[in-house]
Formats: structure tokens, sequence, C-alpha cells
């Protein structure tokens, strides 16, 4: 066992890229959503300047849908944390709801934030919602990406044991002596950079975003909901499990089921439209 913890890595976390006073300063949770908004917002004006554009989104409306994305993950998220792991204690103070220093962000309830924004959004501004959710699901797995790496590097949500010699020993975060797996890192890799590179290729090398409607956005649903899975698999559920499943599992069947029924919508509906011209 000692020849194995000697090639281990032991976590040390970094809460902080510099920090002002004890508690005070800019944390690297912070910059990942910070970077992840920065990153859609060029990616969503390099769509509306392509030639010929990629999106119905105008360049000087893109700082607008951020600004709802920032409300509807933050909200939602936030809710969905409490909600979804920790419905006592939002009952017993709503104000924990604003410590937000405390961490504590769910991305399924972020999903559910972020449609409700769109939904907003696209009503607003005459945009098809369909449309502007195939857009914000190109951008997604960027701040997904970027808040696992935050994940890691703050120490928590750390996966199981393991023999592994890539095994990370969390001790410093409550996780023990023994190695477990870097599941935030697993989760950066499958739920952010292989489904960012996937959807940026759906949505730049195939017309789907355009002739199907809605369909990029269930395939996205679909494959972090499996992605999710796989990792939660190695990640050591943080709350009581569901008939057997951890809840991150558990909640990702919904979405699943949300992104397969989006992929069918959007393809039978792009088969009627050649069926309707042609009867004319």
């Amino acid at each position: 066992m000692h020849l194995l913890l000697a090639k281990i890595w032991i976590h040390k976390p970094h809460h902080y890229i510099f920090e002002i006073a004890d508690g005070i300063g800019l944390r690297w949770y912070g910059l990942a959503y910070v970077l992840g908004f920065l990153g859609g917002a060029w990616l969503l004006t390099r769509y509306a300047k392509a030639t010929p554009p990629r999106s119905l989104l105008p360049a000087e409306k893109v700082w607008d849908l951020i600004i709802a994305l920032v409300l509807g993950v933050f909200i939602g998220a936030r809710l969905g944390y409490f909600i979804f792991y920790r419905p006592g204690d939002l009952v017993q103070n709503p104000l924990v709801f604003f410590r937000v220093w405390e961490g504590g962000m769910a991305s399924h309830g972020g999903f559910i934030g972020v449609v409700l924004a769109l939904v907003w959004f696209a009503r607003h501004n005459k945009i098809p919602f369909l449309h502007i959710g195939d857009l914000v699901a190109t951008i997604a797995s960027l701040g997904l990406m970027l808040g696992r790496i935050a994940n890691y590097l703050n120490g928590e949500l750390w996966g199981k044991l393991t023999d592994g010699t890539w095994g990370v020993v969390f001790a410093a975060t409550d996780g023990g002596p023994h190695p477990r797996h870097p599941s935030q890192l697993y989760e950066a890799a499958l739920e952010g950079a292989l489904l960012l590179a996937f959807v940026q290729w759906r949505f730049w090398r195939t017309d789907v975003a355009r002739k199907q409607p809605g369909r990029l956005g269930g395939e996205f649903l679909a494959l972090y909901a499996v992605a999710r899975c796989v990792c939660e698999y190695f990640r050591e559920p943080d709350a009581a499990l569901i008939w057997g499943l951890s809840r991150g599992t558990f909640y990702s069947i919904f979405l699943f089921a949300a992104g397969l029924a989006l992929v069918v919508y959007a393809t039978r509906k792009a088969k009627e439209i050649p069926a309707k011209k042609s009867k004319r």
C-alpha cells in the first residue's frame, strides 16, 4: 500500500486564484463561470458573423442572451441544488440560497433554469425557441468542462475508491486517506470536451441546425445524460440514493427522455415540411 501511495497524487485544494483576505478573493469556480459565458458569447458572435450567417440571433443580441443565461443558470442551478439534494436547508433558512461562496450548484437545475430563460428570450425577441435551444446546446459543454475542472481544483465531488495508479487522495477535503477516482476530470472530459467537440462538429459541418431545429439540442441532452451516467458510476454519491441510483443518474434519465423526444420531434417535423410543399 505504501508503494502504491508513493505513485498516487495527493490532492491539495486550490479554491482561490488569489486571496485578498481570509475567505475573500477570486475563486477558480467563479472564473470558470466567467470564462464559460465569455467563450459562449464569442462562439455565438461567430455564428452570427459567419458567411453566410449560421444563426438567427443577431450579433448585437448576443449579450442579451448571455445575461438571460446567467440568470437562468444561477437561479436554476442554485434552486436545483437545494430542491434535489438538500431541500431541508432552504426550508429552514431561505437566506442560505444567497450564500454562493459556500458552493452548491446542480447542473440538472441549471438545465431547467436555462430552458425557462430561453422560453422568455425567444418570445421577447421573436426568435424560434428550438433554434435558440440549438445554439445554446453548442456552447453549454464549454461551461460544464470548466466547472468540472474547478470542482477538481476545489477537491469536491470526488469519486469512489480505486486501486488504480491514477487515483487521487482527497484527504484535505474529507475524502479520506485512500485514493479515489478523479471523477471531476472524467466529467470534464466526457460531459465537457468530448461533447463540445461533437456539437461543434455537428453545427459547422452539417445543416442539422438549419434543417431540423431542435435536433441538435436533443442530441446534446441525450448525450450529456449518457456521459453523466457513465461518470456517476465512478463518482461517490453526494446524497441519498433514489431506487438504488445516484441522484445524478436518476435525474439524467429524464434529460435523456427529453433529448430523445426532441430528436424524434425535429426529425418528424423536417419530414413533414417537404411533404406539405409537394402537395401544393
